[in-house]
């Protein structure tokens, strides 16, 4: 059975965001992630990951303005300098938080904006990041996001980011793979995974339709999970959906999956 890490972004919202490590750990999850450290002194967060004996396993760049709808700034080409201040400050949070590994968004190109310098932008962009990420023995990834939830989005199917990771030519560059994401984009799942295993770093979940815990939608996760014990997978998996109801009462599917 693959291991799990609550993504206190999307479960335990019931309460404010530095109470959630302490019910991830009392719900028995070992490791967390999240989207976006900023708000808090690392030093705050890393004491909840130390009091609960908790690893972190994830976080993104800064974003952008995400209250006003961004979803990242990394292909724009009028944000690079915001960019270079925004890899900077990740990784001093990735320094004291102990995480090995920060996910880069690409963004949304703007209606009618050139796709080939928003692509050029992107690879730049990550150049850059992944060498001052290597210099901290860090990983990038990149994220292929449908573009139902987030219409606009650069990056949207998995064989595109592998295209992109040989462009940018960096070994610390890897894949996030969005389960969710890729059924709603591309499916053939367990085919897309095993071809670009290699390069996919880290998994997230959620099922479809709704985004909610695995078996309430039409993914086959009971095939999954054990299709990726049988390749290997040793990483951990994001839980990043939305309770259907509350956090602590649709955690049964991991105790159902795992019977």
């Amino acid at each position: 059975m693959p291991k799990f890490a609550a993504n206190l972004t999307m479960l335990f919202n019931e309460v404010p965001f530095l109470d959630r490590f302490e019910k991830a750990s009392s719900a028995g999850f070992k490791a967390v992630e999240f989207l976006f450290p900023y708000p808090f002194a690392a030093n705050e967060i890393k004491q909840k990951l130390d009091q609960n004996q908790l690893s972190l396993v994830l976080h993104n760049l800064p974003a952008g303005d995400w209250d006003a709808g961004e979803r990242g700034i990394a292909c724009l080409p009028d944000r690079k300098e915001e960019f270079r201040a925004g890899v900077a400050k990740a990784i001093e949070y990735a320094k004291v938080l102990g995480v090995h590994q920060l996910n880069c968004l690409a963004g949304k190109v703007p209606t009618g904006a050139d796709q080939k310098l928003a692509h050029a932008t992107f690879v730049e962009n990550l150049r850059y990041a992944a060498a001052e990420l290597k210099k901290n023995h860090l990983r990038l990834l990149i994220e292929p996001i449908n573009t139902f939830d987030i219409p606009g989005f650069f990056l949207n199917i998995t064989q595109q980011a592998i295209d992109i990771l040989s462009e940018v030519g960096a070994d610390n560059v890897f894949v996030q793979y969005d389960i969710y994401h890729a059924q709603r984009m591309e499916g053939e799942l367990a085919n897309t995974i095993e071809k670009h295993f290699a390069k996919i770093a880290h998994i997230q979940l959620a099922d479809n339709p709704g985004r909610n815990e695995p078996g309430t939608g039409e993914i086959n996760y009971a095939y999954l999970f054990k299709f990726l014990d049988r390749i290997g997978y040793q990483g951990w998996i994001g839980c990043e959906y939305k309770p259907a109801t509350t956090t602590e009462a649709g955690l049964g599917w991991i105790k159902q999956f795992n019977s």
